[in-house]
């Protein structure tokens, strides 16, 4: 549970500098990644505690192929346990792999704030909230005041209707959970997130009605499959295509300062 390819359909593979967490809210109740450390004690020595790697920091120097990594899906970067200098490290390896996007979600949006003048925010990170329902929608506000270039919801699992403030938000994911306990999503309260990301001209992603498994419910809203991704992600797209695997390390240098 390192470093591996990945089902999420809105990023390419994790990567876990750090493993373990505790739950903040509602949208924690069911963690999948609590449950994956159960099920393979094996690869978690200390099971769910927080956990340091730092013999997974230069994991991404050696992906020559550009991605889109989901930074920790087995934890939370801006855990309180997770000092500023490991945090200073883990951006430190995002800016000198530019081939890659880096998607960071948290929680944890008050620790976020506070540390976000001390980081350097290349423009190959992305920073992204949690928000499952309408009482934590204060983690927008927050997410708002951080220089990323770009800023998205994870709205999963939805537990209830949301109305958001989507002024200098690029981007919304939004899921139903998955799992044998899993709770309810509605119709309406997807619809009415998609019209509000219509309005504003922010790009929509749904990925998953849920059910027992993730793919249990489909990916269908109104007969269509909504993969929207922020502007961002196209022009680093095209950026990088031209530099083919066996001419990147001769061509990162150049590109970097493109």
């Amino acid at each position: 549970m390192a470093s591996i390819n990945t089902g999420i359909e809105w990023t390419d593979r994790t990567w876990n500098p750090t493993t373990g967490c505790n739950k903040v809210s509602p949208g924690c109740t069911h963690c999948y990644a609590e449950a994956l450390t159960k099920r393979f004690p094996q690869n978690f020595k200390n099971g769910f505690e927080l956990t340091l790697h730092e013999n997974r920091l230069e994991e991404p120097t050696h992906w020559r192929k550009p991605s889109r990594i989901f930074v920790n899906s087995m934890s939370d970067l801006f855990h309180e346990e997770v000092p500023l200098e490991f945090l200073k490290k883990v951006f430190d390896v995002m800016g000198k792999t530019p081939q890659h996007i880096y998607q960071i979600l948290t929680k944890r949006h008050q620790r976020l704030v506070e540390l976000a003048p001390e980081l350097e925010w290349h423009k190959n990170i992305w920073m992204g909230v949690s928000v499952e329902n309408q009482n934590y929608v204060d983690r927008v506000d927050c997410l708002r005041q951080v220089p990323a270039n770009v800023r998205f919801l994870s709205c999963e699992p939805l537990l209830g209707p949301l109305e958001l403030n989507l002024t200098d938000i690029h981007w919304v994911i939004v899921g139903g959970e998955s799992g044998l306990k899993h709770r309810p999503i509605k119709e309406e309260w997807v619809r009415s997130i998609r019209e509000q990301c219509q309005n504003a001209e922010v790009a929509f992603f749904f990925k998953q009605w849920g059910g027992r498994t993730p793919k249990a419910g489909g990916r269908s809203l109104d007969d269509k499959i909504w993969d929207e991704m922020p502007e961002a992600w196209e022009q680093h797209r095209k950026k990088w295509e031209r530099y083919s695997v066996g001419g990147f390390r001769r061509s990162n240098k150049a590109a970097m300062t493109a």
